[in-house]
């Protein structure tokens, strides 16, 4: 383990372009659980309502999703932990030019890493998305558009059906995105995939996109994941304590 740690802060010392992929592994540390986990998501709420097709054609679908959004605190209320502070800090450092991420929880940018490096591969839970005029809202400011509990909140500017800017089951992954993480992958000297099992694709493709254009590869995961093979250093420890052992060992070769 200690070997790993070392060569994990020694790539990080020599690399100039660090892409980093992040998967629910990093969130379930800030008290936030694995979507299809006991206590996630699916578990409290029917993934037929996060169909586009049903959230499209049924007002009582839109009712109850809009009821989710009013009772999801935990989302808004979870703070970032060592591995999102590790990620944040490498970004100052000059180190890390992306972050891509399968989280919805905005906890990269409390963290501290600039929203124009992080690219949001499903969307994010605090926003809203007008499906008329495209104009975004944050979900507090759009709650006033409502004006009742039962009442569907509706674009100020055409009235239009708002829905929540995530990549709902049967939409494409956000284009520009994904494009844009594509990019990085292909440019980057380092990739590092922290909390993912790269079991969800097209998202998991991407990996793939950095070790073919020459990149080293570094996976951190408490599992095994589905590009294991193509990995220099695989560590399956938890996102946080892992990040943290990094980060110290990387100072120590820095001094």
């Amino acid at each position: 383990m200690e070997n790993k740690i070392k060569k994990s802060a020694a790539l990080i010392k020599k690399a100039h372009n660090i892409a980093v992929f992040t998967g629910a592994g990093v969130s379930t540390e800030s008290g936030i659980p694995d979507f299809r986990s006991q206590g996630g998501f699916w578990t409290r709420f029917d993934p037929d309502d996060f169909t586009i097709d049903k959230f499209l054609s049924s007002v009582e679908t839109r009712k109850r999703m809009w009821k989710i959004l009013q009772e999801e605190v935990l989302l808004r209320e979870a703070e970032p932990n060592a591995a999102h502070l590790a990620i944040a800090e490498l970004e100052k450092m000059g180190k890390v030019k992306s972050v891509i991420t399968q989280n919805i929880d905005n906890l990269h940018q409390k963290a501290g890493n600039s929203p124009s490096i992080i690219f949001e591969l499903h969307g994010n839970m605090n926003w809203l998305i007008c499906l008329g005029c495209g104009r975004r809202y944050p979900v507090e400011l759009a709650k006033q558009c409502a004006t009742s509990a039962d009442d569907l909140p509706e674009c100020r500017s055409c009235y239009g059906i708002l829905k929540p800017d995530l990549t709902f089951f049967g939409e494409p992954l956000p284009e520009k995105a994904f494009l844009n993480a594509m990019l990085h992958a292909q440019e980057c000297d380092l990739f590092i995939v922290i909390g993912s099992s790269l079991l969800v694709y097209p998202a998991a493709d991407i990996p793939l996109y950095a070790k073919r254009a020459g990149a080293k590869i570094v996976i951190i995961n408490i599992s095994e994941t589905q590009q294991d093979e193509i990995a220099d250093v695989i560590i399956n420890q938890s996102a946080g304590k892992t990040m943290t052992r990094i980060m110290e060992r990387l100072k120590e070769l820095e001094k």
